[in-house]
């Protein structure tokens, strides 16, 4: 795979799993863009590690609830680094919450990072795309959660199954422009969002509740994204890279 010479952007850039895709992405040789929530000076020392790989590296704080601020980010990447025509969406949360108890705000909040930030970052990225006439991908980090519910986190199931299916309208309009879009859904990750309640568990009983035996590390979900991001991929689009260890094949995981 060679992606050298292009620009990448990452939201939740500084995440366990935005960090993982980053390192993947600068070994092909690309520019990364990469923003999150965290300030500057949290970004610094892997910003500088990056670049150690001999890869073009810049990090913007930036709030994906909000469609100016992503569109600042975006125009700063391209005047300093280049157009990106690589966008990973990355960033999301999780409310541990049952229906039951959820309040509006933290429903709504999920919504706007889950789904409004994605939609104003693919958006905005593509629109840019197609002005000046490029190719590209567009790849969701989704969930195997938006086809297996799961009464602990419900925002997070409706959110991520909303995320699928605008990834699929995406993929059937930028089609013609050359903008493929996937979507790469990983299960028990031990990263981020999941870590925490993957270490409370213990290994004995993950490796009973997941077929294969054990949690996805960040690194084998920044490689499916490298190869969604890889130009000679051209005809997937629409689609779902389901990596989740046959998890979703089960009724174990509650």
């Amino acid at each position: 795979m060679n992606c050298k010479g292009r620009t990448a952007i990452i939201s939740g850039g500084l995440g366990d799993i935005g960090r993982a895709i980053a390192l993947e992405l600068a070994k092909q040789g690309v520019s990364l863009s990469l923003a999150d929530v965290k300030t500057p000076n949290e970004a610094e020392a892997f910003l500088e590690r990056l670049e150690s790989e001999g890869c073009k590296a810049i990090y913007t704080q930036a709030d994906l609830r909000e469609p100016t601020a992503v569109e600042a980010w975006i125009h700063r990447t391209a005047d300093s680094i280049g157009i990106p025509t690589l966008v990973i969406s990355n960033a999301g949360i999780a409310t541990r919450e049952s229906f039951l108890t959820i309040s509006v705000e933290q429903w709504n909040n999920e919504f706007a990072v889950n789904v409004v930030g994605a939609l104003s970052m693919c958006r905005s990225a593509a629109q840019r795309m197609i002005r000046e006439g490029l190719t590209g991908r567009i790849v969701l980090v989704g969930s195997w959660a938006a086809h297996r519910p799961n009464p602990k986190i419900p925002a997070y199931c409706a959110s991520k199954a909303a995320l699928r299916m605008l990834g699929q309208v995406m993929a059937l309009e930028l089609a013609e422009h050359g903008i493929t879009v996937n979507e790469v859904a990983p299960g028990a990750v031990n990263a981020g969002l999941s870590s925490g309640n993957l270490q409370s568990m213990g290994e004995e009983l993950i490796r009973a509740k997941i077929p294969v035996g054990g949690w996805i590390e960040p690194e084998e979900v920044a490689w499916q994204v490298a190869q969604l991001c890889d130009p000679r991929n051209r005809n997937m689009t629409g689609s779902v890279v389901l990596t989740d260890g046959g998890l979703s094949l089960t009724s174990k995981w509650t």
